[in-house]
């Protein structure tokens, strides 16, 4: 599964930057995550997807926790395949405190009792952590993936952001260039000033606007930095290719890879789980044996002898019957559960993938149609209101149509790289590239 997972990130990385290497498939310790941060230097200035998903899974608390889940599993199979501890025992019989004549005729008794189980509930108990150990790496995976899929999330969230405060500043630099020449007008008397403060005005939302991206990229960023384990962001910006398209895979291929998605793989060895665990259910009705061996000293006669026993309950009045039937439960609920997890991940892709598609077809209308449309629109009212054949109000309205298609494609474009991140999260895939339009 580690190797879906580096093609999930390579994937993610094409969304925005390529990036190559691989995962190392063990996880390290909270140890030596320490001291790779300590020799690693944090990501100063501008920040790339691959450094934000590398600094996420060396430093982020949650996969420690999954190591840690790992280990507790594994302590819990060790433990399941222990065998009881013997018992000892002391035993003084026919011995009657403060009568001095039956003190000489006690007997001593020294006893080593050992339960034997029967039925093989020890490796019935074993089969069930063993389940129980595999579950807690395949969830170990998929919080791995989980981590690479939310880190990418904030990645494009953070770059959108930035790349719309771009667009703003553009903007509002073009609206700035049009007041000298409304002011060029206005000095010959061939317009009212109240051209000039039109202008103004609307390089003044224009900058509000730009604020308010900047507020949300201050968030974005922040977000960012805890997903990558850090307390305060260690970069002023982002870097990626936003204009990288992807075409997402028939949504039947994308179904049949949902199988092989962590999340669900890790049901597999829940059942095994289970499986044991009723196992267990059913054998506790069976007796076991306590045997025991013993040294008995006869103090009248000064003579010893061997005592041998053996012992085992007698199972009449409780047969485990309502714990069996737990047990069967569980263990049937688990296909049940699988089948929910499947149908919510089927759900979430399915959107996703209906998403990127119509988020392709929006760029390639507003691209091919919409957008030049309105760019030469906007240039012939432009020249035109030099020469006096177009208002202020003309220019203004042509350069706003610009503006809302300039920031519909943008937001098409960040609609669809999460879309695509979404994809690559749930079915551990590469999402194949095709050219940018």
């Amino acid at each position: 599964m580690s190797i879906r997972v580096m093609g999930a990130l390579c994937a993610a990385l094409l969304v925005v930057t390529h990036a190559n290497g691989a995962w190392s498939q063990t996880a390290p310790t909270a140890a030596q995550r320490a001291s790779t941060s300590g020799q690693q230097h944090a990501p100063k200035g501008i920040l790339t997807l691959r450094q934000a998903l590398q600094q996420a899974v060396n430093a982020s608390p949650r996969i420690d926790i999954a190591d840690r889940n790992i280990g507790m599993a594994d302590g819990r199979r060790r433990q399941a395949g222990a065998m009881p501890n013997p018992t000892i025992g002391f035993e003084i019989d026919n011995f009657a405190p403060g009568n001095s004549e039956n003190v000489g005729g006690a007997e001593t008794t020294l006893m080593l009792s050992q339960l034997i189980e029967l039925g093989g509930k020890r490796d019935a108990r074993v089969s069930a952590a063993l389940g129980d150990a595999d579950a807690m790496k395949w969830e170990k995976d998929a919080t791995r993936l989980e981590l690479l899929s939310e880190t990418t999330l904030a990645f494009v969230e953070a770059l959108s952001v930035q790349r719309r405060i771009q667009i703003l500043e553009r903007q509002a630099a073009t609206l700035e260039r049009l007041v000298p020449l409304m002011q060029r007008r206005v000095d010959a008397g061939a317009s009212s000033p109240s051209e000039v403060t039109r202008t103004q005005t609307a390089v003044g939302v224009t900058r509000l606007e730009r604020e308010r991206a900047r507020l949300a990229f201050a968030v974005a960023r922040r977000e960012l930095t805890g997903l990558m384990g850090r307390d305060l962001p260690a970069f002023t910006s982002v870097s990626g290719d936003f204009n990288r398209l992807v075409r997402p895979a028939p949504l039947e291929v994308l179904i049949k890879a949902i199988d092989d998605n962590p999340q669900l793989m890790r049901w597999t060895a829940i059942r095994a789980q289970r499986d044991g665990e009723l196992l267990v259910a059913r054998l506790k009705p069976i007796p076991d044996v306590t045997a025991s061996v013993g040294w008995r000293y006869y103090s009248d006669t000064q003579q010893s002898a061997v005592r041998l026993g053996v012992s085992m309950p007698f199972p009449v009045l409780d047969r485990n019957r309502g714990g069996i039937q737990e047990a069967q439960e569980n263990s049937r609920k688990a296909h049940a559960e699988r089948a929910s997890n499947r149908l919510a991940l089927i759900t979430v892709v399915a959107k996703a993938h209906d998403t990127a598609t119509n988020q392709l077809i929006q760029l390639d209308l507003i691209r091919k149609t919409i957008l030049p449309a309105a760019r030469q629109t906007y240039a012939t009212i432009e020249t035109g209101y030099g020469q006096g054949r177009f208002t202020v109000l003309e220019i203004l309205d042509a350069y706003q149509t610009v503006a809302d298609a300039e920031l519909k494609e943008h937001e098409a474009l960040t609609s669809f790289h999460s879309a695509v991140a979404t994809i690559e999260g749930l079915t551990a895939s590469p999402v194949n590239v095709t050219r940018a339009r």
